[in-house]
């Protein structure tokens, strides 16, 4: 039996991926194609792929073309693959000629002609509406986010708003943005979707405004600071049809997306503890974090990062929520707190005039996972066994501020008309403004 292999992304499967297919059957009696999973296309570059993993796998499988479907991972994987199943053939498209002739010491390798003028950058350039984006809130976040916008395609920033003109007109002659919006009503008769990174307390109203004015949201974390609001945006944008999703850049992390795959997996047995922890130290005592006024604290400030693998690993389902801090100016400058699930327990510590390491690790029943500090920009991890010969070391790429990962993220959602990321599900973000505003109504909190 002759077998042929090939690899692709197969976004927005088309006729040029299907004849390319039947051309790759033909050199042979058994085909085994590759299918590039999400985090491996970021770290080639790929914002702009529209399907994930499954849905493109799912598209391959239902041509009937293949013989076998696997995915590929990593860089390297290609010559692992070709002992691995002991591939004959090595084939892709002619515009990769020569690019994998290294091939040739595993198998043969043939380049087969592309079908002209089609193509899976042609056909989204053709069918994607670009989002027109308006911003609200122009702090020291929202330079950043116009920079990384640059890195996905289907999204302009149309227009911008705060509620200081004189930031408003120093923020579009830095950033080059053309217009400027007076008020939010304004704003939203100009957009598809609104980014809104204003102070905490106002996440709520500016929200419940855009949805209801039929706009997709992206909200800095923390969404909000109660329950209720939280569960009442859900409910709008699952009633509107819209996407509502709260910007962790975390949750949209390739490499931490990778480590809660894994440790779902069993990797490290099962899950009985996690601890996290994120601190800054800030000398401007005059900065929005240390104004009681508008919620700041370590806890508002900081919690939803340390809490997000918490709630990812072991559920929203926690049986106690114990909070220890130190008030300093009516703000807690420290914050430790503790979770208990049935079987596990876990805590995270945050501080804003306390300093701690930085680090996330969660336990197991035959390991444990390492991530260094700063692990919510996760580009390296650890997994740690009794037999030290047992352990791997994991390497990722971080690019830039890391917004763009949730920016696509937040595009792709749109596009595929997915209300919801799964990388940081409403109940999850409902359960972190609970703890909000335990924090707030102080239950359970000791002052120390």
């Amino acid at each position: 039996m002759k077998k042929v292999i090939t690899y692709g992304t197969y976004d927005l499967l088309h006729e040029g991926h299907v004849n390319l297919l039947r051309r790759a059957k033909a050199l042979g009696d058994y085909l085994i194609v590759g299918v590039t999973n999400d985090n491996f296309d970021r770290e080639r570059g790929k914002l702009n792929v529209r399907n994930n993993v499954l849905e493109r796998v799912e598209a391959v499988k239902a041509l009937g073309i293949a013989d076998q479907i696997i995915i590929e991972d990593y860089v390297g994987q290609k010559i692992d693959d070709i002992q691995k199943y002991g591939v004959d053939i090595f084939t892709v498209g002619s515009d990769w000629t020569g690019h994998f002739d290294y091939l040739n010491e595993y198998c043969k390798v043939v380049y087969l002609p592309r079908t002209e003028g089609i193509s899976s950058t042609l056909l989204r350039n053709e069918s994607q509406h670009v989002i027109k984006l308006g911003m609200v809130g122009l702090g020291r976040i929202a330079s950043r986010f116009v920079l990384e916008t640059a890195y996905v395609s289907g999204i302009d920033i149309v227009t911008v708003y705060d509620n200081n003109p004189e930031i408003s007109g120093r923020f579009v002659r830095e950033t080059g943005i053309s217009d400027v919006s007076w008020n939010f009503d304004d704003l939203l008769k100009k957009v598809d979707a609104v980014y809104i990174a204003t102070p905490h307390l106002s996440h709520y109203e500016y929200a419940k405004k855009a949805l209801s004015g039929g706009k997709h949201v992206l909200c800095e974390t923390p969404l909000v600071l109660e329950t209720a609001q939280a569960e009442e945006l859900y409910a709008l944008a699952k009633k509107n049809r819209l996407v509502l999703m709260e910007a962790n850049k975390t949750a949209h992390c390739p490499a931490f997306n990778h480590l809660m795959v894994m440790i779902k997996s069993g990797v490290i047995g099962e899950v009985v503890d996690v601890e996290a922890s994120l601190s800054k130290l800030l000398a401007d005592k005059s900065l929005r974090e240390f104004d009681k006024k508008q919620a700041g604290g370590s806890m508002y400030e900081l919690a939803s990062y340390p809490l997000l693998p918490i709630i990812k690993l072991l559920g929203t389902d926690y049986q106690d929520f114990r909070i220890y801090s130190r008030m300093s100016g009516g703000i807690d400058v420290f914050t430790k707190g503790v979770l208990s699930y049935p079987n596990a327990v876990c805590s995270f510590k945050l501080g804003l005039g306390v300093k701690t390491e930085g680090n996330l690790i969660i336990s197991g029943t035959k390991g444990y996972a390492y991530v260094p500090s700063p692990w919510w920009k996760t580009d390296y991890f650890e997994l740690r066994y009794e037999d030290q010969n047992e352990n791997k070391k994991f390497f990722y790429k971080w690019d830039g501020a890391g917004l763009r990962y949730e920016i696509q993220e937040f595009v792709s959602c749109i596009y595929n008309g997915r209300i919801n990321s799964v990388r940081l599900r409403p109940v999850e973000s409902i359960a972190m403004a609970r703890i909000m505003q335990q924090f707030t109504e102080r239950v359970n909190l000791v002052e120390i």
